[in-house]
């Protein structure tokens, strides 16, 4: 007959066991709420937030943020939020900033979301001038022109090609200002963020020419110091450079030879002999003649 202690022994450790995790999980949450004693609430998106739209209280969340983390800018009342506008894509749970809004009083849309002091212009654009679609909301292009100059006019052929603009913020392709999707997307016309004297600049850049759009990576912010470029500098740039001339192979010396016979030396010319003049003097008298040679 089997002990009493032995039967009843597994339960006794199961109990164990159990009374343990208990304390333990009891043990770290007090550790737990300890360390978020002195967290404050960070408001926060709770979806994916469009730029330009105005937020309300069903996209807005707060979660507990450690002072010594607090991010600049960060607000704690949600309801301060309401009716403020976006001004560039919120992504779930990300801090809602004050510099991700626009101005108090500003409404939803496109004029919201450009940057103080700055302008929206629109330009038109094919499938090339717009970099095949690549042109997003939220990218960094070069302007160029192609325009001829007031020496050019009289000559068809010639023109030139010359960035004017770099690193303009697109803020929207065609009537979209969405940032969410890198699929081209292809459109008739482009709208750029540029200051009042980039909107003049490239008002009448496009009055004057062709524009194209130069992508560029948004981590090189060095200019571009170029002189533009015209057609007799392609067409120098594909010749050809012009041979060097060779200079002519010199001769080997020859040694010295006692059998070479001395070069023969010229005589030299003789004086030219003085041209012997003759002059007559004729005398006729009556019928007689007479000549006198001297």
């Amino acid at each position: 007959m089997a002990h009493p202690m032995r039967i009843h022994r597994p339960f006794v450790l199961l109990t164990l066991a159990g009374l343990a995790g208990l304390l333990a999980l009891g043990l770290a949450a007090r550790w737990l709420r300890a360390q978020t004693a002195d967290h404050v609430p960070l408001v926060v998106a709770n979806a994916d937030i469009p730029l330009g739209t105005p937020l309300d209280a069903s996209m807005l969340t707060t979660l507990a943020w450690p002072p010594g983390a607090w991010p600049e800018g960060g607000l704690k009342d949600p309801g301060a939020l309401l009716g403020r506008v976006v001004r560039t894509p919120l992504t779930r749970h990300e801090p809602v900033l004050e510099a991700k809004l626009a101005a108090l009083g500003s409404r939803g849309g496109l004029s919201a979301v450009i940057t103080p002091g700055k302008r929206a212009l629109t330009v038109k654009v094919n499938e090339v001038m717009g970099v095949a679609g690549f042109a997003l909301p939220g990218s960094l292009v070069d302007v160029m022109v192609h325009t001829q100059t007031d020496a050019d006019r009289h000559a068809r052929e010639s023109g030139l090609s010359k960035i004017v603009l770099e690193r303009i913020l697109v803020l929207a392709v065609a009537q979209d200002a969405g940032r969410e999707t890198t699929a081209p997307r292809v459109a008739s016309a482009v709208t750029l963020e540029v200051t009042p004297e980039e909107a003049e600049r490239l008002d009448l850049a496009r009055s004057v020419g062709s524009l194209s759009l130069v992508l560029r990576n948004p981590a090189d912010a060095a200019p571009a110091q170029t002189l533009g470029a015209r057609k007799p500098d392609l067409i120098a740039a594909a010749l050809p450079p012009p041979p060097t001339p060779s200079a002519a192979p010199t001769p080997p010396k020859r040694p010295p030879s006692a059998a070479s016979p001395p070069a023969p030396v010229a005589a030299p010319e003789s004086a030219p002999r003085a041209a012997e003049v003759s002059s007559s003097t004729e005398v006729i008298r009556g019928t007689q003649r007479s000549a006198t040679l001297w």
